[in-house]
């Protein structure tokens, strides 16, 4: 596709202070590019400057009597090769969904041929919001092409997935320009990723509990690299000593019953599900309401089975894909095997642990077993693991949405 005449759209956000750097980096390239603001946009940026920048008159108003004396908005969805906005706002992205035309650019979007490309720019909480989400799905459903955003600082003085792809990097992703590719999508955008990370307990009395030596570390890096992989994510976390990632709906639980309690309140409209967390296989068939006394020597604590949160994620219908997660001390490849059966997993992550390994490490080595397949990670950061992990989940979870619909990840612990 060539491309040499871009008509950038700058709606009303605070990354509108760098489109003048964009209509530069644009115009470095060889493209002509034609400005059309949104009424919020003159609030960061000015026509003169744009105007300035671009050589051509900034266009703003739908009901601009020269220009649509001619059918001016017409003319120019004509003209245009490819629309680029940037930055798109939640408000421009709601517009676009609902196929509003009450303004000049919005008008444009509908009235062109040609491809549509975005970037948004807005706070984090907000691109993570249901709402949001919904029209990013509706817009890349209809071949919308969507650059980033970006992952880190933003103006309001919180970080997480929102910023703006920067200007050059946006140039870059225009095809038909000097160095331009076509922007491929993030891997999980546009997808509801649930994960269930740290420990449970199980009360015995008002002091004790059965619990295991999971930190938590290993969900909370999934759930971090599946932010930056587009997901909107949902995480269920036991009691751990770590801050919840940004830009993640996080519900706190402590025993094995609320999590699968909290697990199938909230898995209606999950796409994928990665069960983290070192769940109690068991728990005491009743909790004392005071503390036991230490009068004999011996005491017995009659337990009985906890709630399986994976096997019943993986018996759903139309459920999601599931991964499991084996936490082992040996055997690692037969038990992780017979787990992937047992459970009816589509794949299983397993690792080994005691004797220093997994728990409560910032380190780990996993190997990750499917049906058919098997691939081993070495030892490196539970950060870097989790990032190969997220992108093998999502490259195994496209294959099979090829063939169902439905899908969901989980992994069980680390």
């Amino acid at each position: 596709m060539a491309v040499k005449k871009v008509l950038l759209g700058v709606s009303g956000g605070i990354a509108a202070y760098k489109a003048p750097e964009l209509v530069r980096r644009l115009r470095e390239r060889g493209a002509e590019v034609q400005v059309v603001m949104t009424a919020s946009a003159h609030q960061f940026v000015t026509e003169t400057t744009l105007q300035a920048v671009s050589g051509r008159p900034v266009r703003a108003n739908l009901w601009d009597k020269e220009a649509e004396a001619a059918m001016g908005h017409i003319e120019l969805a004509r003209w245009a090769d490819l629309v680029l906005i940037a930055p798109a706002t939640a408000e421009i992205m709601s517009r676009l969904a609902a196929g509003s035309a009450g303004d000049l650019l919005s008008t444009l979007c509908l009235a062109t041929t040609a491809p549509l490309f975005v970037a948004p720019a807005m706070n984090h909480v907000m691109w993570s919001s249901v709402a949001v989400q919904a029209n990013l799905k509706t817009l890349q459903q209809r071949g919308v092409v969507v650059l980033g955003p970006e992952v880190g600082d933003m103006a309001c003085g919180e970080s997480g997935p929102g910023r703006m792809m920067q200007p050059e990097d946006i140039a870059t992703r225009i095809p038909g320009l000097p160095d331009g590719v076509a922007a491929a999508p993030l891997p999980l955008q546009g997808k509801t990723v649930m994960i269930t990370a740290g420990p449970t307990r199980e009360e015995i009395d008002p002091v004790r509990f059965i619990s295991n030596r999971s930190s938590g570390k290993m969900g909370y890096a999934i759930a971090e690299a599946a932010v930056a992989a587009g997901a909107r994510v949902k995480l269920i976390s036991g009691p751990v000593a770590l801050e919840a990632p940004d830009a993640v709906e996080t519900t706190y639980i402590e025993t094995a019953e609320q999590l699968f309690s909290a697990t199938h309140k909230m898995i209606d409209d999950v796409d994928i599900f990665i069960a983290a967390a070192a769940v109690a296989d068991y728990r005491p068939v009743r909790k004392e309401s005071r503390k036991i006394k230490k009068n004999e020597k011996e005491m017995t604590v009659k337990l009985v089975k906890a709630p399986d949160t994976l096997s019943s994620v993986a018996a759903m219908d139309s459920g999601p894909f599931t991964v499991g997660f084996a936490a082992e001390t040996d055997k690692l490849r037969e038990y992780a095997l017979g787990k992937l059966n047992a459970k009816q997993l589509d794949m299983i992550v397993a690792n080994k642990v005691g004797n220093g390994k997994g728990f409560d490490r910032d380190e780990n080595a996993v190997e990750v077993f499917w049906h058919g397949g098997e691939e081993k990670f070495p030892l490196a950061a539970k950060s870097e693991i989790a990032t190969q992990l997220v992108e093998m989940i999502a490259k195994h979870y496209t294959a099979r949405l090829d063939k169902n619909d439905n899908v969901t990840v989980l992994a069980a612990t680390e």
